[in-house]
């Protein structure tokens, strides 16, 4: 049971890159999920991700431009 539940967590945060990309509504959420899931297992490849999801998309960036 314990083992299952850390699993999850380790799952859980494997994947943060695409869940923030998901909440934020990224344009390109496929692309961030394929680099997450690929070469999320290097730190790098996640890092690359976590950002790309971060990265405002273009309706984000019009919006700022406007104001």
């Amino acid at each position: 049971m314990g083992g299952a539940i850390l699993f999850l967590i380790l799952l859980t945060l494997y994947f943060v890159p695409t869940i923030m990309a998901w909440q934020r509504k990224q344009d390109n959420i496929i692309q961030i999920f394929i680099v997450n899931l690929l070469l999320g297992w290097s730190f790098i490849g996640w890092i690359v991700a976590l950002v790309w999801a971060y990265k405002p998309n273009d309706k984000q960036r019009n919006q700022t431009e406007v104001r």
